[in-house]
């Protein structure tokens, strides 16, 4: 069976060229041309036409498609701010969820979230690729570190990683899918409507779904943020079994 290629960050990129085109050059229109296509309308002719080159031109700059979306994915990476969670003052909402490691994260997940909106090519590239590039590596180091930090660490914190990163990569990909489909806010209500009146229509049958679906609910920046305290709820419940909080009598 023919093996994948390595990774483009895997392999040694030789000398740079100064030609006409650049790496940069590329990877800012390969961007442009996933945001205006999505990921199943990107091809390397299309690419090099947005270029006014000739396709093959631009295989003195990369190898392989593949790597044009790794290079691309990881430069709109960039746009998640890079901060920790002692980077900033402390306010009102941080206060609120108590630990500066939730807090951070918030920040860091709703920034991946935007990011995804502006490119909504972002999830279906990032299930089916290492995220392997400088600027993955850099956001995904503080991502970690930050729990492990909160007292995760082993299969604990992968397994949590994985679910902060699914949950984000999901909603997103769900969100995007349904605003393409359903961008008129007054059809969107109606539907909701109908579907929730066909449900209560056989609330014999579907009785807790009539009562809890609430199906006329699309407030999406509101929905994210009560899932992801559903989760991070889960971590901290984790970190507190870890973690027996001390009584006074255990004494410093």
């Amino acid at each position: 069976m023919p093996q994948p290629p390595r990774a483009v960050w895997l392999r040694d990129q030789g000398p740079p060229r100064k030609p006409r085109l650049s790496r940069e050059r590329i990877v800012t229109a390969a961007v442009e041309l996933l945001d205006a296509e999505g990921a199943e309308g990107f091809s390397m002719r299309r690419l090099a036409a947005r270029l006014n080159a000739g396709t093959m031109s631009l295989y003195a700059y990369v190898e392989t498609k593949e790597d044009v979306l790794d290079l691309a994915l990881d430069a709109v990476m960039a746009e998640i701010e890079l901060d920790t969670p002692d980077d900033r003052s402390e306010t009102a909402e941080d206060a609120a969820e108590d630990s500066p490691w939730r807090a951070f994260l918030v920040r860091q997940l709703s920034q991946s979230r935007e990011v995804m909106r502006r490119h909504p090519w972002i999830p279906a590239l990032t299930s089916a690729r290492p995220l392997l590039g400088p600027n993955a590596l850099a956001r995904s180091e503080l991502f970690y570190t930050a729990l492990n930090r909160a007292g995760l660490d082993g299969p604990q914190l992968a397994a949590a990683v994985g679910t902060l990163s699914y949950y984000v990569n999901g909603f997103v990909a769900s969100e995007n899918v349904w605003r393409t489909w359903m961008n008129d806010p007054e059809g969107e209500l109606e539907l909701r409507r109908e579907a929730q009146a066909h449900i209560d229509q056989q609330v014999g049958r579907y009785p807790t779904l009539s009562s809890q679906a609430q199906l006329e609910f699309s407030d999406f920046d509101a929905a994210f943020t009560h899932g992801l305290k559903i989760i991070l709820d889960g971590i901290e419940t984790q970190l507190n079994v870890a973690r027996p909080p001390r009584t006074i009598s255990e004494g410093p």
